[in-house]
């Protein structure tokens, strides 16, 4: 399947906006192999933004992650350090916090229940 240059495929969408001086990524359908590259893309494209001092990630509308999604939260992860920016993950749905717990990562990223919460705990 080809990605749309709009940032969707048939089963995944990333929009973003901003709040303030954080990124705001909302994440919608299945996170894999095929749609990594429209999620790497757009975290660079946050992390390159003026002034961002924060990138939540909402989750909540994500209905399934594998491992190479989940590679791509921590390369994102490895890649906002490096600038001094934080990357904090909202709203997990149930199989995609298992994931996280299942292979730790749930110890390596700020994961908050919704994406307000991520973006009030500064």
């Amino acid at each position: 399947m080809t990605p749309d240059p709009r940032g969707t495929d048939a089963a995944f969408a990333v929009e973003s906006h901003r709040a303030g001086a954080a990124a705001v990524l909302v994440l919608t359908g299945e996170l894999d192999h095929t749609s990594a590259p429209l999620l790497s893309e757009a975290l660079r494209a946050a992390l390159g933004g003026a002034d961002v001092d924060l990138v939540a990630v909402d989750c909540a509308q994500l209905t399934f992650c594998d491992s190479t999604g989940l590679n791509t939260l921590l390369m994102g992860r490895a890649d906002a350090r490096a600038q001094d920016v934080g990357l904090r993950l909202a709203g997990l749905p149930r199989m995609v916090a298992r994931l996280f717990e299942i292979t730790g990562a749930d110890t390596v990223f700020e994961i908050y229940p919704g994406r307000e919460e991520a973006l009030g705990a500064r």
